[in-house]
């Protein structure tokens, strides 16, 4: 899944499993500056200043020596000119280290040219907006297809080594083709492979109905639900 290889991606670049220089935080509808970067949060007696965690993430950075990671999941589940308020204009390349006030405390404060941020997010939920343009320019872009063809998911094959799973994931992807096809779903729509990715022992026809009586076939009847004939 996403999570899983943006946390491998900033592993493999710190040369390391280290935590410490790993943030994950998952954006919702709610979300907010002053969940973020920070803001008055209520008591039991007022209102008390917190820090939120990229504000935080940021300093540690700044201190700290080489690469930090913040991932930030479901980016365009969040209205991002929101949450990121006068920090939209600090995290690009050009204007890493420059200053803006922070809304609430008034100080200034950078983005550390250290400070390098993930976002993920699923193209194929019709419910979201597509992310904001001016976000969008900030950041660089890659898609992430089933993998039912790599090398590394046939050998996994290889280990299964089970007649039923293979004709099960063969199904699957001639299911991708017509979805890829279809004019109101798309490549954004394609069924992953990390439904099939299970501990080789625990592969078998059991397991394999519920995958798809549970997970692929709800799915389906979602993406067609104007067209009983095409579902079925």
């Amino acid at each position: 899944g996403k999570t899983y290889i943006a946390k491998r991606l900033a592993y493999s670049l710190l040369g390391s499993r280290d935590d410490s220089k790993v943030e994950f935080v998952q954006f919702h509808q709610s979300y907010s500056y002053e969940d973020f970067i920070v803001g008055y949060k209520p008591t039991e007696d007022g209102f008390k200043l917190n820090t939120g965690p990229f504000y935080d993430f940021c300093k540690k950075a700044k201190t700290g020596k080489g690469k930090y990671f913040f991932i930030i999941d479901e980016i365009n589940r969040g209205n991002l000119s929101r949450i990121f308020g006068e920090l939209l204009m600090l995290i690009e390349d050009t204007k890493r280290g420059d200053s803006a006030t922070l809304l609430y405390t008034k100080e200034p404060f950078s983005v550390p040219q250290n400070v390098y941020i993930i976002g993920l997010m699923n193209t194929a939920d019709r419910s979201l907006a597509m992310i904001d343009f001016a976000l969008r320019r900030r950041f660089r872009f890659i898609t992430i297809k089933p993998a039912f063809q790599s090398d590394s998911f046939k050998k996994y094959q290889n280990e299964v080594n089970n007649k039923t799973f293979d004709k099960v994931i063969e199904g699957i992807v001639v299911l991708n083709e017509t979805i890829k096809k279809d004019q109101s779903l798309g490549e954004g729509f394609c069924i992953g492979h990390s439904y099939f990715c299970l501990n080789p022992k625990d592969v078998n026809k059991g397991t394999l109905y519920r995958i798809l009586e549970y997970e692929i076939i709800p799915m389906l009847q979602e993406y067609w639900f104007d067209n009983e004939g095409k579902f079925n």
